[in-house]
């Protein structure tokens, strides 16, 4: 008989969790097309990109179990230009043995609700690779709409790939003028 999971917590990341982050990543790097980044960023570098995520009031999230980091959340600006401060782009990254288990789901339904407190208005998700299904399926369930399709614009493993464009209206959406 197997006992029943320990509760997944969904929480902010703290700086104790950023070795488990690099790792998660760097697997998603070397084996995965989900990031179009080929080298693997160090600690510190992913240290520097949380801080900056962190530093403009936008949400970067973990899922832990039982004190280990299964996943992790956040989001950024799209674009770093001033009109474009009510638009955020989604990146959720999961340990293989956390995947097909609806962490990726609850990680974003938890940064949906944070970047609308925020008040961000929109949330674009950029993914690569149009066969990652796990990703456009989670997006989808949440309410993503399919926008478009780059055709081959990036060059990963000897291949081609397509990245996906999904969005996502967040709290007034377009329906009022932004503050």
């Amino acid at each position: 008989m197997t006992s029943p999971a320990s509760p997944l917590h969904i929480r902010p990341s703290t700086d104790a969790d950023l070795p488990a982050i690099q790792s998660i990543y760097g697997q998603a790097v070397l084996e995965g097309t989900g990031t179009f980044e080929t080298e693997v960023p160090s600690t510190e570098e992913m240290g520097r990109r949380r801080a900056e995520v962190l530093g403009r009031g936008l949400p970067w999230l973990v899922a832990e179990r039982d004190g280990r980091v299964l996943g992790y959340a956040y989001a950024n600006y799209f674009r770093p230009r001033l009109a474009y401060r009510f638009c955020v782009e989604d990146s959720i990254y999961l340990a293989p043995a956390a995947q097909g288990q609806g962490v990726g789901r609850l990680l974003l339904a938890e940064l949906i609700a944070r970047c609308e407190a925020a008040g961000a208005r929109q949330m674009l998700a950029v993914i690569g690779d149009a066969a990652n299904a796990g990703s456009i399926g989670v997006h989808t369930a949440l309410g993503f709409q399919h926008t478009g399709v780059l055709k081959s614009a990036g060059w990963k493993f000897g291949r081609w790939l397509d990245v996906v464009l999904m969005q996502r209206t967040l709290g007034q959406g377009n329906s009022a003028a932004a503050e």
